[in-house]
C-alpha cells in the first residue's frame, strides 16, 4: 500500500470512528443529564419531603434506567452481531431521542401527580435499553475498524465521547445556571438540556445512516450470521464472560462514584455551593477527556493489563482516604485535586476496558459478548452505587460506602492479576491477520 492510500485509509477509518463516536457522546449526554440535573427536578416528580429523600427517589429511578441495559445489550447485542453494527447503532440512538422527549415534556407532581414519576420510570427505562445496546455495539465497531496497533488509541475514544457527553451536560448546566436563577431552573430550566438531547439524537441519526459497515462483520458468510448473537454462542466462551464480569465490576462502580456521586457528595457532605461544584466538576472532567486517548496509546505500546493493575491497585488502597479526606475539604482547588487525582486512577479501566472486551470474543459473537455480561454488571453494581451510597448517608454511615467501593475494585484487581494480556490473544487481530492472508 502506497503512502496516498495508506493516507486514504486513514481518513476512511478517521471519519468512521467520528460518527461512531459523535453518536456515543449524544447517547450518554443524554443519560448524563438526568444525573447532572436531578437536584432541580427531583422535586417536580415526587411529593414535597426532604432534599435527601427526593435526591433518593431520582436515584432510585437512575438504578431502574440501568436494569434495562442487560436487555438493552441482549437484543441490540445480538441484532448488532447478525445484522451489522450500523443498524444496531442506528435503532440505538432513534429510540434514546424518545426517551428524552418523554422527559421533556412530562408535566410535574403538582400537575398529574403519581403518573409523573410513572411515566419518568418508562422514559428512563427506554434510555436504559439504548444505552446497553450502544456500549457492546460502539466498542465492537471502534475496536474493528481501527487499524492494527492503534486499536487502545482509537477503541478509547469510546469513553472519550462518554465522558465528553458528560462535560457537554454539565456545560448545558453551567450555561444555565448564568443565565436562570434557581427558582426557574427548578421551574422549567431543567427541561431545556433534554430538548437539546432529543433533537442532537436525531442530528445523528442521519450521520450514523452514513457509516460503512466493520470490514469484519462484512466478511461474514450467510451462514455464520444465522448462527450468530445466540446466548449458545456466547456460552461457548465462559472465560470470557467472566473476565468481563470480573474486570467491569470495581471500574464501574469507580467510574459512577467520581463522576456521578461525587457531585452530589460535594453538595450534600461537603457543602460547596451547586455553581462551584458543577465547575469543579467540569474542569476535572476536562482532564479526564484527554487522559483517555493517551493512556489508550499508552496501552499500545506496553499492553492492556499493566493499565488495569495501576487501577486496581491505586483504586483499593486510595479510595478510602480520598473521600475521607475530601469530607473535610471546605476549599474548591482541594476538592478538585481530591476529585482528579480519583480520576487519573479510574482512568487506567476507563481508557482501555474496551478493547479489552472486544479483544476476548470472536466477531459472530463480539458485541453480545462484549455487551451483555456488561450491561448486567453495571446493572447491579454501577447502577446502585449512587442509590447505595445515598442509603448509608440516609442511615448515617456513609463513610462505609468508601470502603463498599474500595472492596469492589480489589475484587476486579484479582481478575486482572490473573488474566493474561488480551493484545496477545486477541481474537481481532487474529481475524485480521487471517483475512489479509486469504487476501493474498
Amino acid at each position: 500500500m502506497n503512502q496516498s492510500d495508506e493516507r486514504a485509509m486513514t481518513r476512511k477509518i478517521t471519519a468512521n470512528i467520528f460518527k461512531g463516536s459523535v453518536g456515543n457522546l449524544i447517547e450518554w449526554y443524554d443519560w448524563y443529564v438526568y444525573a447532572a440535573f436531578a437536584v432541580y427536578f427531583s422535586a417536580e416528580f415526587f411529593p414535597k419531603g426532604n432534599a435527601t429523600s427526593q435526591l433518593l427517589n431520582t436515584a432510585a429511578i437512575f438504578a431502574v434506567g440501568f436494569l434495562m441495559r442487560p436487555i438493552g445489550s441482549l437484543v441490540l447485542g445480538r441484532y448488532a452481531d447478525r445484522y451489522g453494527r450500523r443498524a444496531a447503532l442506528t435503532l440505538s440512538i432513534s429510540i434514546m431521542a424518545g426517551g428524552s422527549l418523554i422527559i421533556a415534556f412530562t408535566p410535574s407532581y403538582s400537575t398529574i401527580g403519581i403518573m409523573a414519576p410513572i411515566i419518568l420510570v418508562l422514559a428512563r427505562l427506554l434510555q436504559g435499553l439504548s444505552l446497553g445496546g450502544e456500549y457492546g455495539t460502539s466498542a465492537t465497531y471502534l475496536s474493528e475498524m481501527a487499524s492494527s496497533g492503534k486499536r487502545g488509541f482509537y477503541s478509547s475514544f469510546q469513553y472519550v465521547t462518554l465522558i465528553a457527553g458528560q462535560l457537554i451536560a454539565l456545560g448545558v448546566q453551567i450555561i444555565l445556571q448564568q443565565m436562570l436563577d434557581e427558582p426557574e431552573m427548578k421551574a422549567w430550566g431543567w427541561r431545556i438540556p433534554f430538548v437539546i438531547g432529543a433533537f442532537g439524537a436525531l442530528a445523528v441519526l442521519w450521520l450514523r445512516r452514513t457509516m460503512d459497515e466493520s470490514e469484519q462483520f462484512s466478511k461474514m458468510d450467510s451462514e455464520s450470521r444465522k448462527k450468530a448473537g445466540t446466548i449458545r454462542a456466547l456460552m461457548k466462551h465462559p472465560k470470557a464472560v467472566m473476565t468481563v464480569v470480573g474486570l467491569t465490576l470495581g471500574g464501574t462502580v469507580a467510574f459512577y462514584t467520581y463522576t456521578t456521586y461525587l457531585q452530589k457528595f460535594m453538595v450534600n457532605t461537603v457543602g460547596i455551593n451547586k455553581e462551584v461544584v458543577s465547575w469543579i466538576n467540569f474542569i476535572a472532567l476536562l482532564v479526564f477527556v484527554i487522559l483517555q486517548p493517551l493512556a489508550g496509546s499508552l496501552s499500545d505500546r506496553i499492553g492492556r493489563r499493566p493499565l488495569l493493575l495501576c487501577f486496581g491497585i491505586f483504586g483499593t488502597l486510595l479510595t478510602i482516604p480520598l473521600f475521607m479526606i475530601m469530607e473535610h475539604t471546605q476549599n474548591p482547588i482541594g476538592a478538585f485535586v481530591l476529585m482528579l487525582i480519583g480520576l487519573i486512577i479510574v482512568t487506567g479501566y476507563t481508557s482501555i476496558n474496551a478493547i479489552v472486551k472486544a479483544e476476548l470474543f470472536p466477531t459472530e459473537i463480539r458485541a453480545l459478548g462484549v455487551g451483555f455480561p456488561y450491561g448486567l454488571t453495571v446493572a447491579i453494581f454501577g447502577g446502585t452505587a449512587e442509590f447505595i451510597a445515598l442509603w448509608f448517608k440516609s442511615i448515617g454511615t456513609e463513610s462505609l460506602y468508601y470502603y463498599y467501593v474500595a472492596a469492589c475494585i480489589l475484587v476486579s484487581l484479582i481478575v486482572y492479576w490473573r488474566m493474561g494480556e488480551s493484545s496477545k490473544v486477541s481474537y481481532i487481530e487474529n481475524e485480521h491477520e487471517a483475512q489479509k492472508t486469504n487476501k493474498l
